[in-house]
């Protein structure tokens, strides 16, 4: 199935912002940025009415899952972009001029490891020696870290299988792999169309960090930044609706992804924002995150979260959310 594919301009009178913009003329500023069909940025920002009035433009880019995403930022081809809690980890390890600059925390019954229905493979130990879909560096691919240290088995002691989202799901459809690590939509998908059955999900696993990423000379840019502070106001209050409208929420997403209603009625159910400030509980659980992938030796050099956070926007976030 093909997500949706758009470019997305939007140019309106600069009185519209309703986040740190202030003042300031912007509609001189283009916003690149970047979505993926697991996160919906752009179909839930337009679900809840968050794309009405911005005084700068936005163009859209779509990508199969965070670490392209990252990819994209530190070469400047996009400025802004949503992803999970291992995407930052790889991207700083490799020196990428990223920085974090939001984070919302998400259900994670959608963050899981499935097998087909009739497989063998009854609990995490089983995974020994077998096929593991993954997309590497992604947040699928810490959970599946873990779960693995969890039950005494190294990561070598499978045989992953680095493969996006949609090539993934081929793979799994028709048995190349005995198992896959995902996030929903995905597992829904994988549930509804291919009979999956989920092996263990995130909980008591994973955290279900969503990290909102800038690059560094978008940041630097007064009035870039400025733009990103409006635009992740607008991110924000666009959480806040959708907790209280799911159904609505689920109906938009499941239009511009072109995904079955049911099977993103699930993921929204399993879903849901809780926005934080960047400060010490969510750093330390990230570095929790950071020091697994180094320590396992998936990752060139150890990562400092710490080095990478930005909380120049925290002043929108409503912890209460």
């Amino acid at each position: 199935m093909t997500a949706v594919l758009a470019v997305l301009l939007l140019a309106t009178a600069a009185c519209g912002g309703t986040g740190q913009a202030g003042g300031d003329d912007l509609s001189g500023v283009t916003l690149r940025v970047g979505d993926q069909k697991g996160a919906g940025l752009r179909a839930l920002l337009e679900a809840a009415g968050q794309l009405d009035g911005t005084p700068y433009k936005i163009t859209w880019s779509q990508f199969t899952s965070g670490p392209p995403i990252l990819e994209a930022i530190n070469a400047g081809s996009i400025d802004f972009g949503a992803v999970g809690n291992a995407p930052p980890v790889f991207a700083a390890a490799a020196g990428a001029k990223i920085s974090i600059v939001g984070v919302a925390e998400r259900g994670i019954g959608g963050q899981a490891i499935v097998v087909p229905k009739d497989s063998p493979i009854r609990t995490p130990a089983d995974l020994k020696g077998k096929r593991v879909a993954v997309a590497k560096g992604s947040s699928a691919n810490f959970h599946l870290l873990v779960v693995l240290r969890k039950v005494g088995l190294a990561f070598t002691e499978v045989q992953p299988q680095y493969l996006q989202p949609p090539d993934a799901l081929a793979a799994f459809s028709s048995g190349k792999v005995d198992a896959w690590a995902i996030w929903d939509p995905y597992t829904a998908q994988a549930q509804a169309q291919a009979g999956a059955r989920i092996l263990v999900d995130g909980e008591g696993y994973a955290n279900g960090f969503e990290f909102e990423i800038a690059g560094r000379d978008a940041l630097a840019d007064p009035a870039r930044s400025a733009a990103l502070g409006d635009y992740l106001a607008r991110v924000r209050k666009a959480h806040r609706w959708a907790n209280e409208h799911q159904d609505e929420w689920a109906k938009v997403f499941a239009r511009l992804t072109g995904v079955d209603g049911d099977v993103i009625a699930s993921a929204v159910k399993r879903g849901g924002f809780r926005d934080l400030k960047l400060a010490g509980d969510v750093i330390a659980r990230e570095q929790l995150v950071a020091d697994a992938f180094a320590e396992a030796g998936l990752i060139p050099k150890p990562v400092r979260i710490a080095d990478i956070v930005d909380t120049r926007f925290d002043a929108t976030v409503e912890e209460s959310s």
